[in-house]
């Protein structure tokens, strides 16, 4: 990813209604959700709705499908992976040890899955 794509993607991601979008289609995971419930969860008209689901997609955070009727949207996973690379390529000037556990985020949303949620003082399964 270069720098002009990763400002599009943080600038696609730094307005409040587009946020929502995007953390519901990564809740949502891979089988996506309609563009009608996505309106109706997001409390946006779908007009408006529309705008920012283009604006998401053109900055590769999320893709679109069309299954019968419907057109469902999800996170791409792969955009948003290439995202958080690009912030921490160059982690703390040759000690990545210190990224870890942004490195241990990343590689986890390569499975397509949110990190499992863990309870304080147990540790992280693999």
């Amino acid at each position: 990813m270069d720098e002009i794509a990763a400002i599009e993607g943080l600038g696609a991601l730094a307005q409040s209604t587009r946020l929502a979008v995007f953390r519901l289609l990564v809740q949502a995971g891979p089988d996506g959700v309609p563009a009608g419930t996505v309106a109706e969860r997001v409390g946006v008209p779908a007009t408006t709705l529309s705008t920012h689901l283009g604006i998401l997609s053109r900055a590769g955070l999320i893709r679109s499908r069309r299954e019968g009727r419907s057109i469902l949207y999800s996170a791409d996973l792969d955009g948003v992976r290439a995202l958080l690379s690009f912030l921490v390529q160059d982690c703390c000037n040759g000690r990545p040890e210190i990224c870890a556990p942004l490195m241990d985020v990343i590689e986890q949303a390569d499975c397509g899955c949110a990190p499992a949620a863990q309870t304080q003082g147990e540790p992280a399964t693999p």
